[in-house]
């Protein structure tokens, strides 16, 4: 252990200079961000795990009281690790807390190490130092509040240290395969539009290593093998949700306030945009900043300078990974701007990311890649390599310190995040997409579902004798015919049981409507998964199981 820290020790020393990006965090208390919906995501991720729910797809208290399948759709994993926080915490405030800050060290660390694997390990260092302090990263944590993004920005560091030490194995290679595995299932896990966005730039990057590397068919071999373990593990979550998206509203999101066509970045806005803590918005209105980072791209373009001399003189070590970051770079930033426009409106899936500025994602890792390879190309003397990577370091995090805060701390507990009317009003305005299509979405805070049963005509008294998110149980007793309503959202899963006998629920305003005779009547209502979500998970079960076959027999091999 002791020697494995000292090996590493610069890692922790990483993880050190993580403490002033998310030093807010530490304090009581909360900040208002754009997406206010954390905590209660993260208390309704454990309820569901609670109630012995995995995967979770189906919240009971969101969707206005009604429930809806949230986690089918949205990518679930910061809210296993929120859930996960939450077990040795007293708060889910607390916990939401962590999950934040955790993603930002993941990051760093991730970042250390694929920049480890291209510059060395002070090359690493200065790579993990600059991806933690972009200010998009700030704008994510302290402006947008935007988790899942967050920790696929942790993960995506892995999926190309994963290709490149793919790149560079003459023979299969289970660690550099297993790193991009955990890599790309994890971004898919993380965040779905992430993972559309890093898709080009895994496919080119791996297109020109095919073309122009050594290995080639040992690198397509281990490529394919990550591939298919990734899709594979992931498949639980991105089969149904492809497969199921047009029973929601989701549609409904892309186009008007959400227009990527309104969302373009202006170049001058790459070098100097106000901080703020507002939204995007047309023109130049945006009340938040898009910035890369001066001390960013003042390194950038300094080592994008070396490696043009570099190929002027002659000199092709690493050139050819230094033309892939510096062309994925140069992409990302391209995506962000109108010049763009055409791709946008060629590739249709695109419209879904909704915001080109998200493509700051991948460039503040190519970027902060490419300020990695400064020492690394600069200078070889580690008597004066050392100083002037912490030097850098230092100055870049003194700069930084006044992007990375809170636009005010407010006294906030779990009970603000966490009461009724928080989560079946506030937080579930904020996000409704995921109701299903043609659902009469409530205007007011008196339509929402506060009962979960309700008696619409005739008499009957109700008894209450189980209430999860998946199972419902009631006991009613009417005087004659009765029609009493469920306040469940009615989505594809929902089974119905009256008297031990399925029924088919007739849809009343999207939810589910019974009619009753006289007497005493036991109605049960339970979601299961569809056809479509069952063999996803069995997809993903094997994968699992294949996986750990796979290590098994590559160390035995080894041993």
């Amino acid at each position: 252990m002791i020697k494995t820290l000292k090996k590493n020790w610069l890692v922790l020393l990483v993880v050190v200079f993580c403490y002033w990006a998310i030093k807010p965090f530490l304090s009581q208390g909360f900040f208002p961000m754009h997406d206010d919906t954390q905590v209660a995501r993260i208390g309704q991720m454990f309820t569901a795990l609670s109630q012995g729910q995995f995967p979770v797809r189906w919240v009971g208290d969101l969707g206005y009281g009604l429930g809806y399948p949230i986690f089918n759709f949205y990518a679930p994993l910061a809210y296993y690790v929120g859930a996960f926080l939450a077990l040795f915490t007293s708060s889910f405030l607390l916990a939401t807390k962590l999950a934040f800050a955790l993603s930002l060290i993941v990051g760093a660390i991730t970042a250390f190490f694929l920049g480890k694997e291209l510059w060395g390990k002070w090359g690493g260092f200065l790579t993990a130092v600059f991806y933690t302090f972009a200010p998009y990263h700030a704008v994510d944590l302290y402006v947008r509040g935007a988790l899942s993004e967050l920790w696929a920005l942790a993960f995506a560091p892995l999926i190309y240290w994963g290709i490149f030490k793919m790149a560079k194995a003459k023979k299969a290679s289970l660690i550099s395969v297993a790193i991009f595995i955990f890599g790309l299932t994890g971004v898919i896990l993380s965040h779905n539009l992430s993972a559309l966005i890093n898709l080009p730039f895994i496919a080119l990057v791996c297109l020109m290593i095919l073309v122009f590397g050594k290995n080639r068919f040992v690198f397509l071999k281990n490529l394919s093998l990550g591939t298919v373990f990734s899709l594979g593990l992931s498949c639980f979550y991105w089969l149904p949700a492809l497969v199921e998206m047009g029973e929601t509203k989701i549609f409904g999101q892309v186009g008007g306030g959400a227009d990527f066509q309104d969302h373009f970045v202006f170049l001058d806005q790459l070098w100097a945009s106000p901080w703020g803590f507002g939204g995007s918005a047309l023109g130049r209105l945006d009340g938040m900043s898009f910035m890369v980072g001066k001390i960013h791209l003042l390194l950038i373009v300094l080592v994008l300078f070396i490696f043009l001399t570099r190929i002027v003189l002659g000199k092709t070590k690493s050139l050819l990974v230094g033309g892939l970051v510096s062309g994925g770079f140069i992409l990302s930033l391209f995506f962000t701007l109108s010049i763009s426009t055409f791709v946008w409106q060629s590739i249709s899936p695109m419209a879904f990311i909704q915001y080109p500025w998200r493509f700051l994602g991948p460039a503040i890792l190519f970027g902060s890649v490419l300020a990695g390879a400064f020492p690394f190309l600069l200078i070889k003397q580690k008597n004066v390599r050392i100083p002037l990577v912490l030097f850098l370091s230092i100055v870049l995090v003194i700069f930084s310190l006044k992007y990375f805060q809170v636009q005010t701390l407010v006294n906030k507990t779990d009970d603000d995040y966490l009461n009724q009317e928080a989560i079946k009003w506030q937080i579930s305005k904020v996000s409704d997409e995921y109701l299903p299509k043609d659902f009469p979405v409530p205007q007011k805070q008196e339509e929402v579902a506060w009962d979960k049963i309700v008696v619409l005509s005739g008499e009957a008294k109700i008894k209450e004798r189980e209430n999860l998110f998946l199972r419902q149980e009631f006991l009613i007793k009417t005087e004659g015919r009765s029609e009493v309503l469920v306040n469940t959202a009615f989505f594809p899963g929902w089974q119905a049981k009256l008297d031990e006998q399925i029924i088919v629920p007739e849809i009343y305003q999207g939810k589910m409507k019974f009619v009753l005779l006289q007497g005493e009547h036991w109605l049960k209502l339970e979601f299961k998964d569809t056809l479509i979500r069952r063999i996803a998970n069995y997809i993903s079960l094997a994968s699992l199981l294949a996986f750990l076959g796979f290590v098994f027999v590559r160390k035995k091999k080894s041993a």
